[in-house]
């Protein structure tokens, strides 16, 4: 434990340094944790004021390394903690690095596959198309005469990723131990889901999932294309593609002179992206415009598929309400959709959250409706989590960033048009079939069949635990044993939930 505290130490002193070099280091200051080392980074280190704050950070990130880049593109998502200028700045923060060399690409495909690279190709460029932190991708022909992208991971990228996620769970842990109000934004579940994006992206395997399962899901939509994968040269380290030819969604002129309609294509493209979130709920979640091209037919096609997110049923219908609420401007039904999804607490004022929902809204759709984004909006919102007490939601974060990504480049496409107020229709018309009474009475069944599943295991659970607080094995907090003796809220809680578990078995029965 000692050498773990010191080796990161040293390696936060190293990163604040860079920090202070770029004055960036409130990203430090705010967490009011490791004063010492900000005062040594800050005497340590010759500032250069260049940018306003959150370009500065993004430069210091960009300096400090790969996962740096990438725990900047997550700290992007999280305007509540960033506040919006910073978070927006944080969101151009480019996954761009100088490419490695081609031969040491052609090792790792040899490596991979144990055989030439010859064998597999009839011509490889070694020159990468694109470099980003964790691979690369370059273009190629196939033995048998297909023109395919060959992504690469980075050689000993492992291994740097590991050493600085211990870095961050390590600042995580420190930060909830010397500030517990930290608690609320969930530091430690934040770098878990950070370390899992990572784990996914470093095993190419999965990314090649992820574009196999988007494609499925659009195999009859002619409008939205993905490239199909090889399997016989795709592996943990190597994904080989379809190559994908077209023009940059957010090349508007060139797709003028090409003979498309900017707005037909913008349909064509919030339509997949809005089938992907509420019909699928399986999402793309790096919609920039280097990920997206119009082809010769006018279609869509994306790449990419190493940031991909997923919601749940429930998570989808509260979303899909509460997008509806605010283009409708119904504040009181966006703030129950809060509340019903549990965002906020009971205890909190609705009446006090609907005012709130009003105060931020408000400014944002009293705007023309092409320059009304919904991205901002959710931000905002997020940033009043603290005054009623609402919890991060990591499921809405990344949607919550591709959101705003998606309306930039949609703006630059069409600028006179806006994607949600197009997609409203498919929103309503899957609101309407999601709530019909028969999908309903579907639903209800199967959450209280699935209830039923896990009721064994939660009474096996229950009973262990009690087993082992009786054996001393297990020790409640003293505020949790307070609260329990005292707060009748809580006793009640607890014979309401074993008064649920009685009629769940008594509605089980009838089943």
């Amino acid at each position: 434990m000692m050498g773990r505290n010191v080796r990161n130490v040293l390696r936060l002193l190293r990163i604040a340094r860079i920090l202070a070099r770029h004055d960036a280091l409130f990203l430090l200051e705010r967490t009011d944790v490791v004063r010492g080392v900000v005062w040594a980074a800050r005497l340590l280190a010759h500032r250069q004021r260049q940018g306003r704050p959150g370009q500065r950070l993004a430069a210091a990130l960009e300096e400090a390394g790969p996962s740096f880049i990438k725990m900047g593109q997550a700290l992007s998502t999280r305007a509540d903690l960033m506040g919006d200028e910073v978070a927006a700045d944080l969101s151009s923060l480019q996954d761009d690095l100088p490419p490695f060399p081609g031969e040491l690409a052609r090792a790792a495909i040899e490596a991979e596959f144990g055989k030439p690279v010859d064998a597999l190709f009839r011509s490889f460029d070694d020159k990468a198309v694109a470099a980003a932190s964790i691979a690369q991708v370059h273009f190629a022909v196939t033995t048998d005469g297909r023109e395919v992208a060959v992504k690469v991971l980075r050689p000993g990228i492992e291994a740097k990723f590991t050493r600085d996620l211990d870095l961050f769970y390590w600042g995580a842990e420190l930060a909830l131990a010397a500030r517990p109000a930290l608690r609320r934004f969930k530091p430690v579940e934040s770098v878990r889901t950070l370390a899992d994006t990572v784990a996914l992206e470093m095993d190419l395997r999965y990314e090649a999932a992820a574009a196999s399962e988007l494609a499925e899901n659009f195999i009859d939509d002619p409008t939205f294309n993905v490239p199909e994968v090889d399997w016989a040269r795709t592996g943990r380290r190597v994904l080989t593609t379809a190559r994908v030819s077209g023009i940059p969604i957010d090349d508007r002129e060139a797709i003028l002179a090409a003979g498309h309609d900017p707005e037909v294509v913008l349909k064509n493209a919030g339509n997949a992206f809005f089938k992907q979130v509420f019909r699928d709920g399986f999402f793309h979640g790096d919609l920039h415009a280097g990920n997206l091209f119009v082809q010769a037919d006018g279609s869509v096609a994306a790449v990419d598929f190493g940031i991909m997110g997923r919601l749940d049923r429930r998570n989808r219908r509260h979303l899909a309400e509460l997008l509806l609420a605010f283009l409708s401007r119904d504040y009181r039904r966006a703030a129950e959709v809060h509340y019903e999804a549990g965002w906020i607490p009971p205890v909190s004022s609705i009446d006090g959250f609907t005012q709130a929902c009003r105060s931020i809204a408000e400014p944002i759709l009293d705007k023309p409706q092409n320059e009304i984004s919904m991205g901002r909006l959710l931000g905002q919102l997020f940033q009043v989590a603290e005054t009623f007490q609402m919890e991060a939601q990591p499921q809405l974060l990344l949607l919550q960033k591709t959101m705003l990504v998606g309306e930039g480049t949609a703006r630059r496409l069409s600028p006179d048009s806006n994607m949600w107020f197009m997609a409203r229709p498919l929103v309503e018309d899957w609101m309407a079939e999601l709530m019909a009474p028969d999908a309903r009475l579907r639903e209800t069944l199967g959450e209280l069949i699935k209830a039923g599943e896990r009721l064994p295991r939660v009474l096996d659970s229950l009973e262990r635990s009690i087993s082992m607080i009786a054996a001393g094995e297990l020790k409640l907090h003293p505020e949790t044993l307070h609260a329990l003796r005292n707060d009748s809220s809580s006793r009640l809680s607890l014979i309401a939930t074993w008064v649920a578990i009685a009629l769940l078995v008594g509605a089980l029965a009838f089943l």
